[in-house]
């Protein structure tokens, strides 16, 4: 990316100028968003009835389609956002996944005092991440037309 005006804002230091501009902050990012995924996803297909089993325990029946549709959308939307091809199909699988499980696991609106606080916590981070999601989409298909992936 570099060399473009897609990072650049004025005002800002050179130095941040120059981290925004490399390609390695494009690979390191994408990596970083992705990586609870793949090691989710390769510890799920490590011990099969644990990830249906978790799968139960949130409310999806059948667990063992549940568990292989989490395995394959962690490690086929990671794959896909980490070699950049088809990044809005993998960044919006694992955006819908994450907001599906996020429901399931995080519902702070069930909960008082201070275990809604810390769940309420947890359920915007994941937010923070579906939103992470939409962001790679977009600088994905801002770079693919500007030939700068």
């Amino acid at each position: 990316m570099k060399g473009d005006d897609m990072t650049k804002t004025p005002g800002t230091p050179t130095f941040v100028n120059a981290i925004l501009e490399s390609p390695w902050t494009w690979h390191l990012a994408r990596v970083g968003l992705v990586s609870a995924y793949v090691i989710g996803g390769i510890t799920k297909v490590s011990d099969i009835p644990a990830a249906i089993a978790e799968q139960e325990h949130f409310g999806f029946h059948p667990g063992w389609l549940w568990a292989w549709l989490a395995i394959i959308v962690e490690l086929g939307g990671s794959a896909l956002i980490l070699s950049g091809r088809m990044v809005w199909l993998g960044a919006g699988a694992l955006g819908v996944l994450t907001a599906f499980a996020t429901f399931a696991a995080d519902p702070f609106w069930t909960l008082h005092g201070r275990a809604a606080l810390m769940v309420l916590n947890t359920f915007f981070e994941h937010v923070g991440l579906i939103a992470g999601f939409v962001l790679v989409a977009m600088h994905s298909g801002i770079a693919r037309h500007t030939n700068h992936v």
